[in-house]
């Protein structure tokens, strides 16, 4: 027992030893423990890291968010590019073409954390993206990427008709022919926005997913103006197909103009906005070639026009035919040649009294040229009685054939 007490005491002389010799400044602090692996850091001599360590602040990594991705293709032109630094800044953001160019303009957030564009960007372009990061502790970081826009092959536009600043008749449909396929439908008939002055309901109808046309229930009223405002920038179309612009167009319509003819009386009667100001006997298709029934659009008006019996399928010898011809006052209703139009001085006598036609509507000249000149491109013609069917919607505008309570379609 002894012994042990003996080993005790001397153990805790040596450790009181030691410490006697630190407080009279010995070197027991010059040598480091063993269970560190370096010397403590100095926190006026060393800078500032990003590592956990001893004595000296650690700082945050930063954390980049850039868009693109550095080597991106087919990025969409509207999407604009950003670089957000999270625990740092960013300066020195310069973005243009590589090819050389102008800078796109851009602005830097009030925390200077983030930049992003003030433009929109160039379709089929290749982009330098370079900028400098900087991170808490001052030091410096300087990038540079490269990402390239859409491609021509993948760009997407459309067409409206009527023109904009026309003035049409209130009988004719909007139509929009998109360049590429709308796999969306629900999603384009958001983004494009139609203004009708007279607060008349639309509904939009597709007929295929390139083709759409957009009527109210009941003729466009008089003066109505009519905008298709199509904010198509950057909208995908489906299938990577971009759309590279914006479009508005604006037409207004004039008086409800309606020729109503009726084969059982050979006869057109025609109303301005339900008024009948002229009523003109006719010769209409002949029991071969029924004029078609139901509502028509007039599609365009030639003072001369050249018909061709082949381009309804008659050659020479064929019942029907007849050589080359030039026709007055001609008024198109149908892609596949229905017009109204001034008769052959050869059917005068049968205006009124017998069908001769080959489904067109025949005025005498003084008809002729007054439909010709009081009636308009977009104005309505409605064939009544001939036994026929009624004209379909893409044989021209027919789309008023349809009921309004089954028009919108997609």
């Amino acid at each position: 027992m002894r012994d042990k007490a003996q080993r005790r005491t001397g153990k805790i002389l040596a450790i009181t030893a030691i410490c006697a010799a630190v407080a009279a400044g010995g070197i027991g602090v010059a040598t480091a423990p063993s269970w560190l692996d370096r010397a403590p850091e100095s926190e006026a001599g060393s800078p500032q890291r990003s590592e956990v360590g001893l004595a000296s602040a650690v700082v945050k990594a930063v954390e980049l968010g850039i868009t693109p991705l550095d080597g991106a293709r087919e990025v969409n032109p509207a999407v604009g590019p950003s670089v957000k630094a999270v625990n740092g800044t960013v300066r020195d953001v310069v973005l243009a073409p590589a090819a050389g160019g102008t800078p796109v303009k851009g602005t830097v957030s009030e925390d200077g954390s983030t930049w992003s564009t003030l433009e929109p960007l160039k379709f089929n372009t290749k982009y330098s993206y370079s900028f400098t990061v900087v991170d808490g502790a001052g030091r410096e970081t300087k990038k540079t990427q490269t990402f390239t826009t859409v491609s021509t092959p993948n760009e997407a536009d459309a067409s409206v008709y009527p023109q904009d600043g026309s003035v049409i008749g209130s009988g004719q449909p909007i139509e929009i022919n998109f360049s590429e396929p709308v796999l969306n439908k629900a999603a384009m008939e958001k983004i494009v926005k139609i203004s009708v002055s007279s607060k008349q309901k639309v509904a939009w109808r597709w007929y295929s997913d390139q083709k759409v046309r957009i009527r109210p229930e009941k003729f466009w009223a008089s003066g109505t103006k009519v905008t298709v405002d199509m904010p198509l920038f950057g909208k995908d179309f489906g299938n990577g197909m971009i759309g590279n612009g914006n479009f508005k167009v604006s037409f207004t319509t004039g008086p409800q103009r309606v020729a109503v003819v009726d084969d059982t009386t050979k006869t057109m009667k025609v109303y301005f906005d339900g008024q009948l100001v002229r009523t003109a006997p006719v010769t209409l298709g002949s029991p071969d070639w029924l004029s078609p029934t139901g509502y028509a659009v007039i599609m365009e008006q030639e003072r001369y026009s050249k018909f061709n019996a082949g381009s309804i399928g008659l050659k020479p010898g064929d019942k029907g035919y007849y050589p080359p011809l030039t026709v007055e006052h001609a008024n198109r209703l149908t892609n596949s040649g229905v017009y109204v139009h001034q008769a052959l001085p050869s059917a005068y006598r049968a205006v009124g009294v017998s069908n001769v036609s080959h489904g067109c509507v025949g005025l005498l000249p003084a008809d002729a040229a007054w439909f010709f000149n009081n009636m308009k491109p977009g104005d309505l013609v409605q064939v009544l009685n001939t036994g026929a069917p009624v004209v379909e919607p893409l044989e021209g505008f027919g789309d008023w054939n349809i009921p309004w309570a089954s028009y919108a379609q997609r």
